[in-house]
């Protein structure tokens, strides 16, 4: 039997995109909200398929968090004060949905979960949002 389940978390995290003409290049903050949907087989004692916790944690980790590109020059002057995440490329809605994904099906991977995101939005604000969408279904 398949489910599917769904979750949204907001975070509030800052960025800046290195390789962008406009006000994105300087260093800002947004209200994110990240919708993951996961369909897969239900653990058979549990009944649960992933916990909604695990995804809440996965988003969780970008929370009062700035993320920049692994090559901006902000880098090493910010991380002299606090962390940094940062990313193999800008940190565009489109690269942390990807991120996300990815650390979702690796978690899942590694548990011995058979399920899959297919599909997550990350909401920069709310008007627009970055979609990826598991088409092999």
């Amino acid at each position: 039997m398949s489910v599917a389940i769904y979750k949204e978390v907001q975070i509030d995290a800052s960025h800046r995109l290195l390789h962008y003409k406009g006000k994105c290049a300087n260093l800002h903050g947004h209200r994110w909200k990240v919708e993951v949907w996961i369909s897969g087989e239900p653990d058979t004692t549990t009944g649960i398929l992933v916990d909604y916790n695990v995804i809440k944690q996965t988003v969780g980790k970008y929370d009062h968090q700035i993320i920049l590109n692994q090559d901006d020059p902000m880098v090493p002057c910010i991380g002299k004060f606090q962390p940094v995440i940062t990313t193999p490329g800008d940190p565009t809605s489109e690269l942390l949905a990807g991120m996300i994904r990815d650390d979702l099906t690796g978690y899942c991977r590694a548990q011995g979960i058979h399920a899959r995101v297919t599909r997550i939005r990350v909401w920069e604000s709310p008007n627009c949002f970055a979609e990826l969408a598991d088409e092999s279904s």
